[in-house]
């Protein structure tokens, strides 16, 4: 096995090299458009590597780092999904402290830009479809450690349009950690001092993915202490150039700079031409349909360091609503929602899956087991409280232990055969408080503005579709003898390989459980 170094993206590239699991091309790749449309054609695909930027002779491009869930857990040393699940749990309440290094020694303050700050001059802006007007960053990952997040450390994901040179538009999900720390200082005089990372470790990256489960990321958790102990070392940090910040030591590219909370501008020319908000196309979003354009706050842009130029520093154009941005948004969310269920009661959660099609942020399926009676109905209180902690969360679906919850085949035979909707379909907290991004919940604002302070929350839905305890046997699924017969003593390897090429959908669980 090839030697691993994941405390930096490019080292882990390395790693990828060796191992196979990265496609390189020195093919020139156009941001507006041909990077995205390579990431859906090759969707859940290894990760793939643009030595050759169009107009970024300076850059190079990786993407679908996270497309493939095996490479994800042979990164990290998870032994498939439920080790993923648990050890991941274990890791957000067991955070590893981060170390500051100085300045000179910080690879991502090598070369360091003062006075010539067109942040789309040096930063790669994508566009990932012909719908959206504008070129924009959405692979920037916002940085507080200190004061401002309450003693801890926040990283995540946020949006930019640097429509204005410098000066961009950085949008701030209501509810997020970043909000928290935007409202908190609103009425400031003085702007928030923040660092936006580009090219991070893979741990770093991971956790920026974490998202709208506050119950067990509280404002004032260590968010990068948390990918430490991820990656199993700790992250080191850096002072910035240019404000009173830590930032990310091992970053690619760094933006320093200031949020102006109340410096709102319209994230396009066109939102702002026709001065509507939550009407005109943005890029993409997680939920699986195309973003909108809102006045958001500024992000002023103060100094960009990079490392060295002629080692062309790597950024991760994350293209959304791929495989790649679900896996980085699912991952810690499942593992956070099994570490809330299981605080609740432990020993009856034995894991949480959220699928590609459920949209990240959009709902889970978690798998319990009834060791008494006095355990049935657990379920249900762990289907409130996801729905109540996860802003947003639309379906939450709850299962027994004889269930692949990997298979939405099987997940749907267990809804078609398993759920009385008359006693089973729990809608906990209509009227609360929920996300524009999805375009049912903008709808009921009606003629205002679509935005988040005009739309209402349908409240989810909970789904119970587990077994009654005590009600097993009734149950109880067919079990074949798949343990019991091997394939190979009645056929060739070949005659094998050649039978199960027809074999597409559902079967594939079937034929691994017998059931």
């Amino acid at each position: 096995m090839s030697e691993k170094d994941l405390t930096s993206l490019r080292g882990t590239l390395d790693w990828l090299r060796a191992e196979g699991d990265l496609i390189e091309t020195d093919k020139e790749v156009n941001p507006d458009l041909e990077i995205t449309g390579l990431q859906k054609h090759l969707d859940g695909g290894p990760p793939i590597l643009f030595e050759n930027v169009k107009g970024k002779s300076h850059a190079r491009a990786v993407t679908n780092l996270f497309s493939d869930i095996g490479i994800i857990e042979k990164m990290f040393n998870w032994d498939g999904p439920v080790d993923r699940t648990k050890k991941l749990a274990y890791a957000l309440t067991h955070p590893m402290a981060s170390v500051e290094i100085s300045q000179d020694e910080a690879p991502v303050q090598e070369h360091v830009i003062t006075d010539d700050l067109d942040v789309n001059k040096w930063i790669t802006a994508i566009r990932h479809t012909d719908l959206e007007p504008e070129l924009t960053i959405g692979s920037g990952i916002s940085c507080v450690v200190g004061d401002y997040f309450d003693g801890g450390s926040h990283i995540g994901y946020n949006r930019m349009n640097f429509r204005w040179g410098n000066v961009g538009t950085l949008q701030i999900s209501p509810g997020s950690h970043m909000w928290q720390i935007m409202t908190a200082n609103y009425h400031n005089e003085e702007p928030i001092p923040i660092s936006m990372c580009f090219g991070v470790p893979p741990a770093c990256t991971l956790l920026a993915g974490s998202g709208f489960d506050y119950a067990i990321l509280p404002k004032g958790c260590d968010e990068i202490g948390m990918a430490g102990a991820v990656q199993g070392s700790p992250i080191r940090l850096v002072k910035c150039q240019t404000i009173d910040a830590l930032t990310l030591a091992d970053s690619e590219y760094v933006l320093e700079g200031y949020l102006h909370p109340r410096d709102k501008r319209y994230e396009t020319k066109e939102a702002e031409d026709l001065g509507v908000q939550g009407k005109t196309f943005f890029h993409p979003e997680w939920a699986g349909y195309m973003g909108k354009a809102y006045k958001a706050p500024t992000f002023h842009v103060t100094a960009i360091t990079m490392r060295k130029p002629e080692g062309k520093p790597i950024i991760f154009p994350l293209g959304v609503h791929t495989s790649d941005d679900a896996n980085i948004d699912t991952t810690v969310r499942e593992s956070a929602i099994y570490e809330l269920c299981d605080r609740l009661q432990p020993g009856i959660i034995q894991d949480c899956h959220i699928p590609y099609s459920m949209t990240d942020w959009g709902g889970c399926i978690i798998q319990v087991k009834k060791r008494n009676k006095i355990e049935e109905g657990w379920q249900r209180n762990f289907l409130s409280a996801i729905l109540s902690c996860s802003q947003g969360m639309r379906l939450a679906i709850a299962v027994s232990e004889d269930v692949d919850i990997y298979s939405m085949d099987d997940i749907m035979w267990n809804l078609t055969t398993r759920v009385n909707p008359r006693t089973d379909i729990l809608n906990p907290i209509p009227g609360g408080r929920g996300q524009t991004f999805m375009p049912a919940e903008r709808m009921t604002a009606g003629d205002k503005a679509w935005t988040a302070s005009n739309t209402e929350f349908e409240g989810g839905m909970g789904i119970d579709a587990t077994v009654p305890f005590g009600y097993e046997q009734d149950f109880h699924r067919p079990v074949y003898p798949v343990d019991k017969v091997k394939p190979e003593d009645f056929l060739t390897d070949e005659q094998i390989k050649h039978a199960k090429s027809y074999m597409h959908g559902w079967v594939h669980s079937l034929a691994k459980t017998g059931r």
